[in-house]
């Protein structure tokens, strides 16, 4: 069993929201449930219609997935996703270079499926009081980490950690990072936008979601933080707790 909550919010520098959330907890096509983050970038609207876009057209492809094997069907809607955003840039000037993140999770029976592209989270909260994040972000200061060039503590802030490595809509083919992972009792995924995982440690995520009993306040407390440690981009979070 599964139960879920999604929150986003503008911060408090952004004068617009370029991130947009989607959770079913019903099965949509080949899918048993379907929860997504996508965190836009681009120009004024931009950003807002490379991350509407996609939500909308992974949910139009999904729900249409019937039969197909799953990592097909969430992989074709990506590629759908990324071709209707670069088709609309190549159509409006205003819209070039426009991109957006993805992170999207579906749990069927006991496993939870991943798909991630850019610097969007999720991560695991347990029952044992530790957090485990699932995907690597696909970022320039990620890279620098991974080679050995800069600590974590250094990346947290580095003056390039927003740049990206990998977009919906920024390259003819995307490249998509899949997991699965088994899942426990009392689990509790955690998505996340980077205006969350930018503003708030690893270790205050674990003691916000641990410390309340229930996950709809949890997400208001993890944005109501951010926003108080600066609140410097759009917030976005889904929390799904899993029971057997």
């Amino acid at each position: 069993m599964i139960k879920s909550v999604s929150k986003t919010d503008i911060g408090k520098l952004r004068q617009l929201n370029q991130d947009f959330v989607f959770t079913s907890e019903l099965p949509l096509g080949a899918l048993d449930n379907l929860f997504l983050v996508a965190d836009g970038m681009g120009g004024h609207k931009a950003g807002d219609y490379a991350s509407k876009c996609a939500v909308e057209t992974v949910i139009q492809m999904c729900s249409e997935s019937k039969g197909k094997r799953m990592v097909t069907a969430i992989s074709d809607a990506i590629n759908e996703a990324n071709t209707r955003i670069r088709r609309k840039a190549m159509e409006d000037e205003n819209m070039v270079g426009m991109g957006t993140t993805m992170v999207l999770a579906t749990v069927s029976d006991d496993t939870l499926t991943v798909a991630n592209v850019g610097d969007s989270r999720l991560y695991i909260v347990s029952d044992e009081n530790t957090i485990t994040q699932i995907t690597r972000d696909h970022s320039l200061v990620e890279e620098m980490v991974r080679m050995g060039g800069i600590d974590r503590v250094s990346a947290r802030n580095h003056p390039d950690k927003n740049i990206i490595t990998r977009a919906i809509g920024a390259t003819g083919n995307v490249n998509i990072d899949f997991f699965e992972v088994p899942l426990k009792d009392g689990d509790v995924i955690l998505m996340c936008s980077d205006g969350l995982s930018n503003m708030i440690d690893d270790k205050e995520i674990l003691k916000i979601v641990s410390g309340e009993e229930d996950i709809e306040e949890s997400a208001a407390k993890l944005i109501e933080t951010a926003n108080s440690n600066g609140g410097s981009d759009n917030i976005s979070v889904v929390l799904i707790k899993y029971e057997r």
